[in-house]
């Protein structure tokens, strides 16, 4: 079995990404399973903070569900044609101190997806994580991609993804990173 750990990039209640890791979690195929975790309750990095009291205690347990899963799931929303700012802040914080960040994200599979209410999907997004993916030492995964555009459409009022073509899509993208989290030696 192979494990991964997810987060949504988005701390907002009824957000469509953290309706698209349920949905993941859900549908994940034989052979994989989608832990879910959550940035809620990371503060706003300040090197202050570290040097005073070190690092926050939901930042140390995420690092640890991290480091214990064989690959990392972002799904992130798309703020402003970017990435989200609470979504990097726990990046951030995640890369810290220095010396720890190889292991926690060095050679680390990451596949990225995400979910919003525009028409193009979360691309912009998407591609701006990549140099963030790159500086922290990771494997990313370009084998497929999700990018659910109109996303009040593939939801419904409960955050059920109701489309079966986004199902589909989904149960496609998962498999793809399980594949290649599966070849990759040392993982």
């Amino acid at each position: 079995m192979i494990e991964i750990l997810g987060f949504s990039g988005s701390l907002r209640e009824k957000s469509f990404n953290s309706a698209l890791l349920r949905a993941a979690a859900e549908l994940a195929p034989e052979g994989l399973r989608v832990e879910i975790g959550t940035i809620r309750g990371i503060p706003l990095y300040d090197g202050d903070v570290e040097d005073t009291l070190g690092i926050p205690e939901p930042v140390r347990e995420l690092k640890e569900r991290i480091v214990a899963n064989r690959g990392l799931l972002l799904v992130t929303p798309e703020y402003n044609q970017s990435l989200p700012g609470v979504m990097k802040n726990a990046i951030d914080w995640l890369s810290r101190p220095p010396s720890d960040m190889a292991r926690v994200f060095g050679g680390r599979p990451v596949a990225l997806m995400g979910a919003t209410p525009g028409g193009f999907g979360t691309v912009s997004s998407q591609h701006a994580w990549l140099p963030v993916l790159r500086a922290l030492g990771t494997r990313p995964w370009f084998g497929g991609t999700l990018r659910v555009a109109g996303a009040g459409a593939v939801f419904n009022a409960n955050g059920e993804l109701e489309s079966e073509t986004t199902r589909k899509q989904l149960r496609n993208f998962l498999e793809g990173f399980r594949s290649f989290v599966a070849e990759l030696p040392g993982t």
